[in-house]
């Protein structure tokens, strides 16, 4: 174990960003995929008759699109309470969707004659799962892990001149995961061609070992692959450019080399800008390839600039600056339109983290998609990736347990050549609460996949998140990672820290916090194990499976321990499920955990980190106030806020003012008022900033009936991609425009021009309506259209009906990116 460990230097992105040159080129195989949701006979495979298969685009997940069904990969799984074992029947763990079975895909792919004499390779980003792929009737390679990328070169066995299928078969096996995995082609493929000298896959790795204010150093590996034959000259000109396109350096170099070739460069630059949480500067290395005086190839990575170091006794330091995690887990579904990866999506969810004040993601429990990795570049939030879920001894049947021994170096190999050149990456897990953190063997296998991981970057730490953090000390497997994560431990980080000073320690996975959206449940306490019998659990943010804490557990650790690096809270957003409290026998399909609800609406959880983590002044009050079966009992009124200080009014009559103060945790981060007897009309918090002045205010009032549709998009103009998507917001309101925080009405939600309805979502866990359907009931006054355009520039309008609720339309535009 390094008793401080000092990370310098850092680079940034390094996947590859096909460019357009001479002779390289990437086709993105998106549309024109067939899929059939079966086995089917091996000798069909090269049939081109597949009239009978449906025609889909990718990235697809063929699962979210089907009806819940609570009997689907119903599991038992051992738990353990009060000391006692018993076996639980968990129903809705993977989401309650069909997502197992076997799919096939199929393509034909674009390649003509005038391809003949260049290297053909397919890329995958991930294929959820036991990949097989296919090229005509010919095996060509397979992939078991669902969320590692690959990629395979199809040359030899392309027929130029000749009609060329794809085939893929996919197949994800009952009891395999512990969340909603999805199902199929769900992330994209690309067909790349390329000279047959050229740039490898994932051929570059950027660092930056020296970096001043003045200058700095940016080291390049390449790696060029060339014919066994080739006796031409091989030069390698790498450009590199800053954010604003300026070119800012530059180096040629050159080697006589068969095979593959490896160029170690290292470029000097007068002035770098930092990349960081604040100031996200992206700078981009041009390579290009020669041979003789042809160019054969041109290959864009992009890299940032900043230092990283982590000290075991001070925590973590951002271009020389401490910094704590704000940071949370993100599993990898988008909600209601599943598994398959969408930028738009993908940005919205990050976007929403950062507005809340967090700087940092962890990716529970697998590599995630290329497209959060380049948002977050861009955005300046930071990264944990994490490999595995589990190791050899899985959690379920059917696991990674099953290919660990296989497979484990090949995928940690892919997720680091990979990602390593992002900024925003900056470290490595290796696995998440994995069974061999008790057994004798869990300190030989930490070694083993550390090792690993160094040898591939020798920048970053390497961790893990030990939720058994004494068995995984005791067998010495915590001394093998760089830096040790405790999930759910906040009250031992202090002993730890003084029996083992020379482990850097931070919070790898914290809270668990149960919340329903607009939900409030009476008499208000800290619960550590809710049930209710509506299977919803309260916003009071007071609730938490036995094994968590409430959120301002947490705050006081993270602000009272100096060593702690941050914290990295279970989760962002609610997904498709683990639905704990309510595990057994019930209709909930999504987990309660999230900060947002699964349609993406913020719940008052969001605000209450908000009010912790940004800078940005802001108040939020809780409840709401339409209680008509509550009148003259208590309804305690909630202030989440970074101001230090606020007074409630009920109905015009002050309530007094709470301050701030360390005389008990919630008192430390909420400002509360208990003892509110509840009477109709409206609560005003008004908050006052350090000098004692009013700086800002909210109120709420007791709503009316039902009485209108109000709608919201998150933006009015989209891309006419067939991709870009408009997340319309519905609310329930009564003749003042109050939202109708208990309203449930039914809706019935209508596109027309140029777009479509891709889902629906209203946030509640145990509402079974499918995704894809065009009516829904709203829950707790609100829901979520998600917008799909076509690829005609023009209008979208989306009305929406129910009832005796007058229609109401809003109009999208579409249009061509530039």
């Amino acid at each position: 174990m390094r008793k401080v460990l000092y990370i310098i230097g850092l680079f940034n992105i390094g996947c590859c960003i096909g460019a357009a040159a001479q002779e390289r080129s990437t086709h993105l195989l998106d549309t024109g995929w067939r899929f059939y949701n079966n086995d089917i006979a091996m000798p069909a495979l090269a049939q081109p008759d597949d009239a009978g298969w449906q025609k889909v685009t990718v990235p697809h997940d063929w699962a979210v699109v089907q009806n819940f069904d609570m009997n689907i990969d119903q599991q038992r799984v051992q738990v353990v309470e009060d000391g006692e074992k018993t076996v639980q029947l968990r129903t809705g763990r993977t989401g309650a969707l069909p997502c197992f079975g076997i799919g096939w895909y199929r393509k034909h792919l674009p390649v003509t004659m005038a391809d003949t004499g260049k290297r053909i390779f397919i890329e995958f980003d991930g294929a959820m799962s036991r990949s097989k792929v296919y090229l005509n009737d010919v095996f060509i390679g397979e992939w078991p892990y669902g969320y590692s990328s690959f990629s395979f070169e199809l040359t030899k066995h392309i027929q130029f001149g000749k009609e060329n299928i794809i085939s893929v078969r996919l197949e994800n096996k009952p009891e395999s995961s512990r969340w909603y995995p999805g199902a199929g082609i769900y992330r994209n493929v690309r067909l790349v061609k390329t000279a047959p000298i050229h740039i490898a896959h994932w051929g570059t790795f950027v660092t930056t070992p020296v970096i001043t204010e003045k200058a700095a150093e940016v080291n390049i590996k390449t790696t060029i692959n060339a014919p066994e034959d080739n006796k031409a000259l091989i030069t390698l000109v790498t450009e590199l450019y800053d954010a604003a396109g300026n070119k800012v350096g530059v180096l040629s170099s050159n080697n006589k080399k068969d095979g593959k070739t490896n160029f170690d460069q290292t470029i000097k630059i007068k002035r770098p800008q930092f990349w960081s949480v604040q100031t996200p500067v992206l700078y981009t290395a041009i390579s290009k390839v020669f041979s003789g005086n042809v160019q054969t190839d041109t290959y864009k990575t992009s890299f940032g600039f900043r230092t990283i170091r982590f000290d075991k006794d001070k925590g973590f330091f951002l271009n020389g600056q401490s910094l704590k995690f704000k940071g949370v887990c993100l599993h990898h579904d988008l909600g209601p339109i599943g598994a398959a990866v969408n930028f738009r999506a993908t940005e919205r969810q990050l976007v929403m983290m950062k507005e809340m004040g967090c700087n940092a993601i962890r990716t529970s429990h697998n590599p995630p998609s290329p497209e959060l990795l380049a948002i977050c570049d861009s955005l300046g939030l930071l990264v944990q990736v994490e490999a595995f879920d589990e190791w050899k001894y899985g959690k379920n049947t059917n696991g990674y347990g099953e290919f660990f021994d296989q497979w484990a170096e090949k995928d940690i190999n892919a997720m680091i050549r990979r990602d390593r050149n992002h900024p925003a990456v900056i470290m490595w897990s290796i696995g998440n609460e994995i069974r061999e953190q008790g057994m004798a063997e869990g300190k030989a296998i930490a070694r083993y996949l550390t090792q690993i991981c160094h040898n591939l970057d020798s920048t970053r730490p390497v961790s893990a998140g030990f939720n058994n953090h004494n068995g995984a000390i005791k067998n010495g497997l915590a001394d093998e990672v760089d830096l040790v994560g405790f999930n759910y431990k906040p009250n031992d980080y202090a002993a730890k820290h003084k029996l083992y000073p020379g482990f850097t320690i931070y919070g790898s996975e914290t809270s668990s916090t149960v919340s329903t959206r607009g939900e409030y449940k009476f008499p208000v306490v800290e619960t550590k194990k809710p049930w209710y019998n509506d299977y919803q659990v309260s916003s009071y943010d007071m609730e938490c499976p036995p094994w968590a804490t409430t959120p301002d557990t947490e705050f006081e650790f993270q602000d009272d321990l100096e060593f702690i690096s941050g914290e990295f809270v279970w989760t962002g957003f609610d997904y498709l499920g683990e639905p704990t409290p309510y595990n057994e026998g019930t209709p909930a399909k999504s987990a309660y955990f999230g900060m947002v609800d699964l349609a993406g609406i913020p719940k008052d959880r969001y605000y209450l980190y908000q009010s912790k983590w940004s800078n940005k002044p802001m108040l939020h009050v809780l409840p709401h106030w339409t209680w008509p079966d509550r009148v003259g009992q208590q309804v305690p009124v909630y202030c989440y806020t970074n101001y230090p200080s606020a007074e409630l009014f009920v109905n015009g009559k002050s309530r007094g003012v709470k301050k701030k103060d360390k005389g008990n945790k919630y008192n430390r981060y909420r400002l509360m008022w208990n003892d509110v007897m509840y009477e109709a009309g409206e609560i005003k918090v008004v908050a006052y900033d350090s000098t004692g002045k009013s700086a800002a205010e909210q109120q709420v009032r007791t709503a009316g009936a039902p009485y209108a549709i109000k709608l919201t998009a998150d933006r009015n103009t989209i891309q006419a991609n067939g991709k870009d998507l408009a997340f319309v917001t519905i609310e329930i309101v009564d003749k003042q425009g109050n939202l109708c925080p208990r309203a449930g009405n039914f809706l019935f939600v209508k596109v027309e021009g140029a777009g479509q309805l891709k889902a629906l979502c209203n946030g509640n866990p145990i509402d079974q309506t499918s995704f894809t359907s065009n009516y829904m009931h709203v829950f707790n006054g609100k829901m979520v259209a998600v917008i799909e355009p076509g690829y005609v520039s023009g209008e979208i309008v989306v009305q929406v009906s129910g009832g005796l609720l007058q229609a109401q339309k809003i109009q999208l535009n579409t249009g061509k990116s530039n």
